[in-house]
């Protein structure tokens, strides 16, 4: 079966950090971009950032530019998404997402995770 798990959501300050995973069963994540996204209550769906297959190019939403990084360890089968600076905005069910490409369409995705700012 193929599966796309995401981890290490939780509840944070603001001003504070988080480390998400994403990891796959049943394909390798190095077959494709994948794109973090994220959702949050009363709000469409967003783009997060993105990681090219390819030659790992990232992309960001301009909002989280400069505090969130995206990269991959092909060896663990893993793309992290490192959140710093996080402001309560930041608050929201977070997904990753196989692509073909980025900034094309999707194919397999997680469960999600909750990432929670408050004080």
């Amino acid at each position: 079966q193929v599966h796309l798990v995401e981890s290490g959501g939780g509840l944070v300050q603001p001003g504070g950090s988080l480390r998400l995973s994403c990891t796959s069963s049943g394909f390798t994540l190095d077959n494709y971009a994948i794109g973090w996204f994220r959702q949050a209550p009363g709000r469409e769906r967003e783009g997060v950032s993105c990681i090219r297959r390819t030659d790992d190019s990232t992309y960001y939403r301009d909002s989280v530019k400069g505090r969130f990084t995206t990269s991959r360890d092909n060896a663990k089968n893993t793309v992290y998404l490192q959140m710093n600076n996080l402001k309560f905005e930041d608050t929201a069910i977070y997904y990753c997402a196989t692509q073909n490409d980025c900034g094309l369409a999707t194919g397999y995705w997680g469960q999600g995770t909750q990432v929670t700012v408050s004080s």
